[in-house]
Parts: structure tokens; C-alpha cells; sequence
């Protein structure tokens, strides 16, 4: 089910993930017009089930994000399935442009588009992404414990995946690949905590019904594994937003792109806020949505700041009522009543 498009809200969300669902439900609950514009193509989809997310384990995505747009349509908030091309400024506020040609006016934006994994170009990686090929092991390193776990070195914090992996099994490789392998402390750090280091290219994933069951590399070697952890590089969906002068920049941590923020989620661009993986590469569920709720918060606290602003321009016009009434006064005197 999706909603009509209205011509203007207070708020456009971009993104109907966790982040930018708990940001709109914190907006409609305070009143704002406020819809949600999704390109239906969330980044765990391939997931089996929800983790770290406290009352809600094991949850698929799917269910969990149908609950998040029935809840926002209880409080009247708007989900609009539609990819957005471009987001512009229009005076104080914006005019967003979805991919088949409809518009939409919104006084201030919440971005909440979330990345992009760019894999290795290795073969059969991808297709068993989020399923026996993971990323992060609060997500899903419980499902892979004690099972014989690979480590694709990929960026700078390969070896800590792999220290990481080790909490949850004795039995972790770490595939150096095509990097120059690990300097003399980190090979100090997996030799002590007993993590193989497999030198040499990998070549391609072996399966077998359906399931990983070893990384071959390049030599022919095949290393039996039932599952691997590979970092992708993470870069934020925010092409639409160039038209604000506003661009994914280089994340401090090295792993990618995204979009910089405050704690409450502001940009640098006035009327522009971003929560969930699009500003914060590292955040699950839990923390997209909790991001979400507080840019919602900072959002509707700046609209009625500028609300507050304009009512005190008005009352202190020299034509408003409270201006005639006083001007009446000094006027009429005590004839005012009459007298």
C-alpha cells in the first residue's frame, strides 16, 4: 500500500529504513505533515532476521519496517514508494523531484537513504551476501558461532574483523588477498589469539547446496570455510542531494563515504538533517532508528523555532492588532470607554 503524494508537507523524509520510519513517526506524533519517500531497496533485505534490536530479535527486515509505516500512518504520516532523483532549494524550504517526474514541496528534509556495499569482484560473493557471507558480528556473528570463519582482508580494519570473529569461534583465517598483509603488531595480535593467516589471492567462493563451504584461492587451494566475514567499502546514497551543494565525503574511519552531521543530526546545509548509515556507516537497527528519533526531535524543535520567530514579527507589525489596539489607547484616552 502506498500513499498519494500531497503537493507539500513540512517534512520529506528520503529513506524508509529504520532511521528515517522512527524519524517520521517523532514528526507525525508532534503534528507535522510529513512523508516518507522510498526506493524499496533496503540494505538488509537479504537478512534473515533483525539483531540488536531490543524486543524485536530474530524479526525479519521486511516485518519490521511494515510495522514502522503502520505505525506513522496511525499518527497520519504519508509512505510514498518512489525513488528521488533531485532536491532543491525553494526558498526557505525545498522542492524534491521523484524519478517519474512528480514533485513535492517540503519545508525541511530528513535524509535517511542509507549506503551502498561496494564487494570485492570475487566470484560467488556476492550472491551470498547477508547469508553465509557477513559483515558485522554483532548482526550476525550469534548465527556462525563456533563454525569454521574466514576473514577477507579488504581496509584498514580487517584484522580488528577478524579479532572480533574470534570472540565467536576458535576457527577463523584471515585471508590476506590483495593487501600487503598485516604489519608486525597486527601479526602479532592474530598469532596470539590463534587466527590463521592465508597468504595469496582469492580466487572464487566454493558452494555446495546452497551453502559456503570453502574460499578457493588462485593456486587451486581451497581452504574450507562455512562462512566469511568481508568489510565492503560503504559509500552513502546521496547522489539527489548535489543540487544543495551537499556531497558524501570521506569517513574518518577510512571505510567509506558519507554524509557529516551533529549529534542531532544537522548538516551543513540549513533545512538538511541525516540519520541512520547514510551519515553514520557503523550504525545497526537499534542506532538508525534511535539517530532517526533525534534528528525527528531537532527537526520539529527548529520548524517551531522559525514558527516562534515569525509570530513575534507579526504581533510586533505596526499594523497588528496588538499595534492598533495600543495606538487606539494613546489615541482615544479615557474616551475609549466612553466617557
Amino acid at each position: 500500500m502506498t500513499d498519494q503524494l500531497e503537493r507539500s508537507y513540512d517534512v520529506v523524509v528520503a529513506g524508509g529504513g529504520a532511521a528515517g520510519l522512527n524519524g517520521a513517526v517523532m514528526l507525525a506524533r508532534s503534528r507535522r505533515s510529513v512523508v516518507v519517500l522510498d526506493s524499496g531497496a533496503p540494505r538488509n533485505a537479504p537478512a534473515k532476521g533483525v539483531h540488536g534490536l531490543l524486543g524485536r530479535e530474530e524479526m525479519p527486515p521486511a516485518e519490521l519496517l511494515e510495522r514502522g509505516r503502520a505505525e506513522l500512518r496511525g499518527y497520519g504520516g504519508h509512505v510514498v514508494d518512489a525513488e528521488i532523483a533531485t532536491a532543491v532549494r525553494d526558498g526557505e524550504g525545498f522542492v524534491v523531484t521523484v524519478a517519474d517526474g512528480r514533485s513535492v514541496r517540503a519545508r525541511r528534509l530528513l535524509v535517511t537513504t542509507g549506503l551502498v556495499d561496494l564487494l570485492p569482484s570475487i566470484p560467488g560473493l556476492r550472491e551470498r551476501w547477508g547469508r553465509d557471507v557477513l559483515h558485522c558480528p554483532y548482526c550476525h556473528g550469534w548465527e556462525v558461532r563456533d563454525q569454521a570463519i574466514g576473514v577477507l582482508a579488504t581496509g584498514p580494519r580487517s584484522v580488528h574483523q577478524a579479532l572480533l570473529f574470534r570472540q565467536l569461534s576458535a576457527d577463523i583465517s584471515y585471508f590476506t588477498h590483495m593487501s600487503a598483509g598485516p604489519d608486525e603488531e597486527e601479526a602479532e595480535q592474530l598469532e596470539a589469539r590463534g587466527v590463521r593467516v592465508v597468504t595469496g589471492t582469492v580466487a572464487a567462493l566454493e558452494v555446495a547446496d546452497d551453502r559456503l563451504v570453502g574460499v578457493r584461492l588462485a593456486d587451486g587451494t581451497v581452504v574450507p570455510r562455512t562462512a566469511l566475514g568481508v568489510g565492503p567499502r560503504m559509500v552513502a546514497r546521496a547522489g539527489f542531494l548535489a543540487g544543495l551543494g551537499l556531497r558524501a565525503v570521506e569517513h574518518p574511519s577510512g571505510l567509506g563515504e558519507h554524509i557529516p552531521a551533529d549529534p542531532t543530526g544537522r548538516t551543513e546545509v540549513a533545512g538538511v538533517w541525516a540519520a541512520g548509515n547514510v551519515t553514520d556507516l557503523a550504525a545497526q537497527v537499534g542506532a538508525a532508528a534511535a539517530g532517526g528519533a533525534v534528528a525527528g526531535a531537532a527537526i520539529n524543535a527548529d520548524l517551531i523555532a522559525a514558527e516562534t520567530r515569525r509570530a513575534v514579527a507579526a504581533l510586533r507589525h505596526p499594523f497588528s492588532g496588538r499595534s492598533e489596539a495600543r495606538v487606539a489607547e494613546l489615541v482615544a484616552g479615557e474616551r475609549r470607554h466612553g466617557l
